[in-house]
């Protein structure tokens, strides 16, 4: 079975990566990121392509991009996802693996997306306790960034803050320990999947659109 992991650069869609890679029941021969044009990021997590394009080359994969505009309607996402679905299949891809952990809604929002089509969804890390799935990730030496955060559920200095221990304790009761409900998003600097660690330095802080966004600048710092 040969998959494609849809990257979003953050840790949940890298440790999805991983442990198919440690299976070996799928061969993993892409990955798929969301890219929002107007902004040349990485959809929701704010990431620079030029960071995502240093993450795919430590990956040794294909990248395949899902370009929208901003706003970007429903029905114009889902003709881009379409169009991404028509390549994958193109290309012999019969899976295509989500980071997803416990949200019905978007998993059988993702389904829907496949449904009269030869790929199937698959899920890899669904309903892992989100405490030790966090925990195992950031033991495992993965670097992950906050790059994006909810105001309204996080401080706003978490934006840029390091995903480690003693910031997963310090979460505010009712924030998931991996941010499964849109609490913040993370990018990953480094970690087992990585063939060398990704070189880049914190930036601006923003708020934008009801988040807080901590820019990443690709290059060691000066």
């Amino acid at each position: 079975m040969t998959c494609w992991v849809w990257w979003s650069t953050g840790k949940d869609s890298a440790w999805c990566l991983h442990e198919l890679r440690g299976t070996g029941e799928q061969e993993v021969t892409g990955v798929v990121t969301t890219i929002t044009e107007a902004f040349d990021r990485v959809s929701m997590h704010g990431v620079r392509v030029d960071v995502l394009r240093a993450q795919i080359a430590r990956l040794d994969l294909p990248l395949h991009e899902v370009r929208i505009p901003h706003p970007c309607t429903n029905d114009v996402y889902e003709s881009a996802v379409r169009a991404l679905v028509g390549r994958a299949r193109e290309s012999g891809v019969t899976a295509m693996a989500f980071g997803d952990l416990f949200l019905e809604d978007i998993r059988r929002y993702r389904e829907s997306l496949f449904d009269g089509e030869d790929i199937r969804p698959l899920f890899p890390l669904w309903g892992r306790d989100t405490l030790s799935l966090a925990l195992e990730i950031v033991d495992s030496g993965v670097e992950a960034v906050i790059t994006c955060l909810d105001p309204r559920v996080l401080p706003r200095e978490l934006a840029g803050a390091s995903l480690d221990r003693d910031l997963i304790a310090r979460l505010p009761a009712g924030v998931d320990p991996c941010g499964e409900n849109g609490e913040f998003h993370t990018c990953v600097l480094d970690g087992p999947f990585f063939s060398a660690p990704v070189e880049a330095t914190k930036g601006e802080i923003v708020e934008r659109e009801g988040f807080v966004f901590a820019d990443l600048v690709p290059g060691a710092a000066a």
